[in-house]
């Protein structure tokens, strides 16, 4: 299969041309990964001549790049017209990267997906705060067209959503592209800013943007298994948003008292503790569709409002969680996710928050090491996406594996899971 999807590439790279990245670089045979990735420190000066030379030259559909916050744009971007061989790159900035050794920081990770294994067709929503839900609809649907003219010997199918994380637009752009998706699962994660929640940006060929997403479509032969889960249990402490202001994500009064303040009451803290680590520790779910979903807090203004990372608005109830094991329950979901075979790779968003819960519980070594054990790859988020939501606080991705697995509907959906009131999902 393997000989006979080599063919296939080389007939695209004759095809494509040599934007398709051929040439010089590491060799690959027959037991080449399906997936590949490699790192290189962001600071350093020839961090993606470098990047270039450990992930090879491919041929690849598409390269993703997941880029620490602390690199210089102006640099980046040049550094990437003049080195960059592959056809088809995209990324975004990051609060820390998932690389080979666990969480990472300060590094420029890329994922490549061979043509040979992966055909894709991307979409750029260049103003987020103007695009109309008609015109993405006649865009996925077409995209999707074309991959399955394309590509009709690859039977497997997910869709990857990268969108600026600081744009507080995720909600109402999951809910535009739900209706265009028809079968094909998505997920999603926007991008960071590490824990400045300042500044964002996405990586569109050799352009750097902002106030943007990319949709990708994949097809593939490789099996694969979208995903989302989180670690909290559901209290019987609730509260009623009583006045917010829904296009900012502000929440200005809770129970009618002003909201830091009563955030505070019901956790047992000082409103003048409240931090990233409190929020992480405490955080808050919604009800959508029978599952309950975090809405991470963001931050406590100077005048008491709080704000937060999804959508929120006057007379939401939200519900009080608290986080269980987050090692036993990630051992468990990649465990699952291990079963019948183990995955090529594990593309995972996971939220910055989880991060900061694993250092503040001094967990981090352990949950890296379950991430190197199990190949996952990616970055830490401001938020991620799947299906039509906006979530936040959970590790969401997708497993790819290797082609001829055979998979069975229930795998496909075992390791699915958000906060309940029985706790984490086993």
């Amino acid at each position: 299969m393997r000989q006979q999807n080599a063919a296939f590439a080389a007939g695209l790279g004759a095809h494509f041309g040599s934007g398709f990245g051929t040439g010089s670089g590491p060799r690959f045979g027959d037991d080449a990964p399906v997936v590949r990735s490699a790192e290189v420190e962001a600071q350093d000066p020839d961090a993606i001549r470098k990047l270039v030379q450990k992930l090879g030259k491919g041929p690849f559909s598409i390269v993703l790049m997941f880029i620490a916050p602390s690199v210089d744009r102006v640099a980046l971007a040049r550094q990437i017209k003049a080195e960059v061989p592959w056809g088809r790159v995209m990324g975004c900035s990051t609060a820390g990267e998932l690389t080979a050794e666990g969480y990472d920081e300060d590094k420029i990770l890329a994922v490549g997906f061979p043509v040979e294994h992966f055909g894709v067709e991307t979409i750029l929503v260049p103003e987020l705060k103007t695009c109309l839900s008609q015109d993405l609809m006649s865009g996925l649907i077409r995209a999707r067209q074309i991959l399955a003219q394309r590509y009709p010997h690859f039977e497997h199918e997910f869709a990857m959503l990268l969108v600026d994380g600081l744009s507080e637009r995720e909600d109402a752009l999951t809910a535009a592209l739900s209706s265009g998706l028809g079968p094909v699962p998505l997920f999603g994660g926007s991008a960071g800013d590490g824990v400045r929640f300042k500044e964002t940006f996405l990586l569109n060929g050799r352009q750097i943007t902002e106030n943007a997403a990319m949709l990708t479509f994949f097809r593939t032969h490789c099996p694969v298994r979208v995903f989302s889960c989180d670690h909290f249990q559901v209290t019987e402490k609730r509260m009623v948003v009583t006045e917010a202001e829904p296009d900012t994500r502000v929440v200005k009064e809770i129970n009618a008292e002003p909201a830091a303040t009563e955030y505070a009451r019901l956790i047992g803290q000082d409103p003048a503790a409240l931090n990233d680590q409190v929020f992480a520790a405490n955080p808050v779910v919604v009800q959508v569709g029978g599952k309950h979903h975090v809405r991470a807090i963001k931050a406590v203004e100077p005048n008491g409002d709080m704000s937060f990372f999804a959508a929120i608005d006057q007379g939401l109830v939200l519900t009080l969680a608290e986080p269980k094991d987050m090692v036993g329950h990630l051992t468990r979901t990649l465990d699952t996710l291990a079963r019948p075979a183990a995955p090529e790779m594990v593309l995972a968003f996971d939220c910055i928050f989880r991060r900061v819960e694993a250092e503040q519980t001094q967990r981090k070594a352990e949950v890296s090491a379950l991430l190197r054990k199990h190949k996952v790859r990616g970055f830490s988020t401001y938020g991620e996406q799947i299906g039509a939501i906006h979530v936040n606080q959970t590790f969401t991705g997708v497993a790819i594996y290797p082609p001829g697995t055979e998979m069975s509907e229930g795998d496909l959906t075992a390791c699915s899971g958000a906060a309940s009131a029985e706790g984490a999902p086993e």
